[in-house]
């Protein structure tokens, strides 16, 4: 990370990097943006990515490759089997995490679907820091269920603590003694993606795959968001402030029996993988991969993808690279802090997350606040932001709604795609949404899915919010998108 002070006293992130492509954006009028929302079932997953200014969705898969990512996608080995492309990845991976075999896969829940199918039977209990929808919903539609063990500080969205993510080891310690035999793994994830991104720190890591050494309990390290998690380890650990991050990854990994990554996230191409150094291990596993994903050299990747993912693996190792996006997002967050608005601290990795719950306390958790706030920012500044509360939550057996332990609006930063100024501008209008959080209201479901209902349900806004926000718009801003 570049020391750079500006002679005139601000403290602003400076980009590391210039920009040699360039696509369009296009900015529609507030009430285009009204009839948008409507057709998307005021889902931001159901936008049509043209109606979109800022896209804050998400990090995965909407990454900016490098010069050299595209560079060596020219030069992939385009064979089915025994790519010297593959090879390359997986040499790559072995070398970052300090590990011997690699089982490929298209993306991160693939992973996930393997992992589940090979080690959860119905019964079976995994602990977890905290849970992300997609393992949980492969380990429930098998039978397990999922324990969250998350430090107490974890949920407190508004704290100075660094390390929300870590794992309480002493409640940890008692679901084991109380679950014996019936724990096939400890999932613990990077940058704990449902509660703003917050990340665990080495030490803790270390306790974790310790506890489950003594009570001989497998662990597996979600490492989509390591990047994120690797830096603020780097800048806020002491103990590792001197270490480089090479030395950072392989001592967090070396306690871990199996990692697994959505290179979405990772590496800044589409696909993912397994790995670990126990051959026994790959052979429990490696089956899965020809049946569900694709040979064992690609995995239902491409070729190309694999070569910009070992690139981009490598500039994981690269503090400059690796820098851009929390500085973006702790930007946001010490802006937001100044106007009042209501935000998790400190800043996460992956996105700036706003506390719909203070930012709109007058809309009931039955009502989704979350969900209504995502609605909200696209109507403000045609920013698309993820529910990240109760309509990413699946509901009771009994068809009861189970309420999210936070209700936050993510914001996400995909790494290298946007310029401070658009930073800003998202900024600006979440600032002028909040000054005018009265005229929110709620959301109602009209077509649910029983699973991941997040991704495609749709909804209705409760009475004519949506409208006179518009209206307001119109009437501060004037003729101004």
């Amino acid at each position: 990370m570049a020391n750079v002070k500006f002679f005139n006293g601000e403290s602003i992130p400076l980009e590391m990097h210039k920009v040699r492509i360039v696509q369009k954006l296009n900015l529609l009028p507030v009430e285009e943006r009204v009839k948008c929302i409507a057709e998307a079932g005021n889902n931001t997953f159901l936008l049509k990515n043209k109606d979109v200014f800022l896209d804050m969705l998400t990090d995965s898969g909407v990454n900016a490759m490098s010069d050299r990512q595209q560079a060596a996608m020219l030069v992939a080995d385009d064979s089915y089997a025994g790519s010297a492309t593959f090879t390359k990845l997986e040499n790559k991976v072995n070398e970052i995490f300090g590990t011997k075999y690699f089982l490929p896969a298209h993306q991160g829940r693939a992973c996930e679907n393997i992992l589940a199918m090979t080690f959860v039977k119905a019964g079976d209990v995994v602990p977890m820091n905290f849970h992300f929808t997609t393992p949980k919903a492969h380990i429930t539609r098998l039978g397990g269920r999922v324990e969250e063990l998350l430090i107490d500080e974890g949920l407190n969205l508004v704290s100075d603590h660094p390390f929300k993510g870590n794992f309480d080891l002493n409640k940890l310690e008692k679901c084991i003694l109380e679950n014996k035999g019936k724990i096939p793994f400890i999932r613990m994830e990077a940058g704990t993606n449902l509660i703003g991104g917050q990340p665990f720190e080495l030490a803790n890591a270390k306790a974790v795959c310790e506890l489950a050494k003594k009570y001989g309990i497998m662990t597996v390290l979600d490492a989509s968001l390591w990047q994120d998690n690797l830096y603020l380890i780097k800048t806020r650990e002491e103990a590792c402030k001197n270490m480089s991050l090479r030395e950072i990854t392989l001592e967090v990994a070396k306690g871990f029996d199996i990692i697994y990554f959505s290179g979405r996230k990772l590496g800044f191409a589409r696909g993912g993988g397994i790995c670990m150094r126990d051959k026994e291990l790959c052979e429990k596993m490696k089956e899965l991969v020809p049946l569900f994903e694709g040979f064992l050299t690609y995995g239902g990747m491409s070729v190309r993808e694999m070569e910009a993912m070992t690139v981009g693996l490598d500039e994981t190792m690269d503090e400059d690279v690796i820098s851009q996006a929390p500085q973006f997002i702790s930007y946001m967050v010490e802006e937001f802090k100044k106007a009042g608005v209501p935000v998790v601290t400190p800043a996460g990795g992956l996105g700036c997350h706003l506390d719909a719950t203070r930012f709109i306390p007058q809309v009931p958790q039955s009502q989704y606040p979350a969900g209504a706030l995502a609605c909200a920012a696209y109507i403000a500044g045609g920013i698309r932001g993820m529910e990240r509360g109760t309509i990413s939550e699946e509901r009771e057996p009994d068809g009861s709604e189970r309420m999210a332990a936070v209700e936050l609006l993510r914001l996400a930063v995909p790494r290298r795609v946007y310029t401070l100024s658009q930073v800003k501008y998202a900024i600006d209008r979440i600032i002028w949404l909040y000054q005018n959080r009265d005229l929110i209201g709620g959301l109602k479901f009209v077509e649910e899915p029983k699973v991941l209902r997040f991704f495609f349900g749709r909804l209705e806004p409760i009475g004519d919010w949506q409208q006179k926000l518009a209206e307001k718009f119109r009437k501060d801003f004037g003729d101004s998108l």
